[in-house]
């Protein structure tokens, strides 16, 4: 299936302007991450009511998927922190770890689970990773309350992975947006009323980053990436996402005039590389009846 496939990469490329936008440091990351999730709900929330699209299958897939919503939100704030505190490039290689997490929730959890290609493209895409960042970073790493978040974020963000797989199995795709969307801002909301985060007093271009934040890194992206999630393999979704890892460095040499090296060039080949593995498929595999489940999934 292709569909799938195109919904994740253009999904990838709507979240790869995201860490851009969160260096310019406009506004503090946890009240970020809450209007990135009021401006996507604002828009879909009315949407999903007209046209009655808002179906609710069970009661246990409204509290999983509310779960969903609570952990993302709290995953993107705590990246926000993290990129803030730290620097995007450490920030984005811990949280970008989740795919290890990935699998080895989806190896203890799911039945589906990952294949060698998946282990070995993972290998090779967190190698070209290293490279793509440098290997000074691991030199200067500092292991205070950034790096914490870091690794935090990369955790919650697999249990997110792994949940909203689970759950898309029951419900459509925006039914399960509407309800972790708005649990992702109840959730939001409280947590930066209860620290003294500012919900005002921006300035515009603040503002307006906020809304490409809500309406293209989150509403547009996840409906994607959801959809995406809904019809392939978790680890294999989550393995892909690594791609925006060299979107952000060509955005940052664009945008914001860092330097490209040689080996960013290399590391960012041998990511690539690791992310087709993981689409890997041996030959006889192809050639054998699968079942109508597994037709769905790839």
């Amino acid at each position: 299936m292709t569909k799938p496939r195109i919904a994740l990469a253009v999904g990838i490329i709507c979240i790869s302007i995201f860490p851009i936008l969160v260096k310019l440091n406009l506004t503090p990351g946890l009240i970020s991450a809450f209007y990135r999730m009021a401006i996507a709900s604002v828009i879909l929330v009315p949407y999903v009511i007209i046209t009655k699209q808002f179906k609710v299958t069970s009661t246990k897939a409204f509290w999983l998927a509310v779960i969903c919503g609570v952990v993302f939100g709290l995953d993107v704030g705590v990246w926000n922190i993290a990129i803030q505190q730290s620097t995007a490039t450490q920030a984005t290689l811990l949280t970008n770890l989740s795919p290890v997490w990935v699998g080895i929730g989806a190896f203890l959890f799911l039945k589906d689970k990952p294949k060698q290609n998946f282990w070995i493209g993972t290998v090779v895409a967190i190698i070209g990773m290293v490279l793509l960042v440098g290997f000074d970073l691991f030199l200067n790493f500092d292991f205070n309350l950034a790096f914490i978040f870091g690794i935090l974020s990369g955790m919650l963000y697999a249990i997110y992975m792994l949940t909203s797989k689970r759950i898309l199995g029951e419900l459509q795709v925006l039914t399960f947006m509407t309800i972790s969307l708005v649990s992702s801002v109840v959730a939001l909301g409280i947590l930066s009323y209860l620290l003294g985060e500012p919900f005002g007093g921006f300035s515009t271009n603040g503002w307006l980053v906020l809304a490409i934040q809500g309406i293209v890194c989150q509403l547009l992206a996840w409906l994607l990436i959801s959809f995406a999630t809904k019809h392939m393999r978790a680890t294999r979704v989550s393995v892909s996402l690594l791609g925006q890892a060299v979107l952000a460095s060509i955005l940052a040499w664009w945008l914001l005039d860092e330097q490209i090296s040689l080996q960013m060039v290399i590391g960012g080949f041998v990511l690539l590389l690791g992310i087709r593995l993981t689409f890997y498929e041996k030959a006889f595999l192809k050639s054998t009846p699968k079942s109508p489940k597994n037709i769905e999934e790839v």
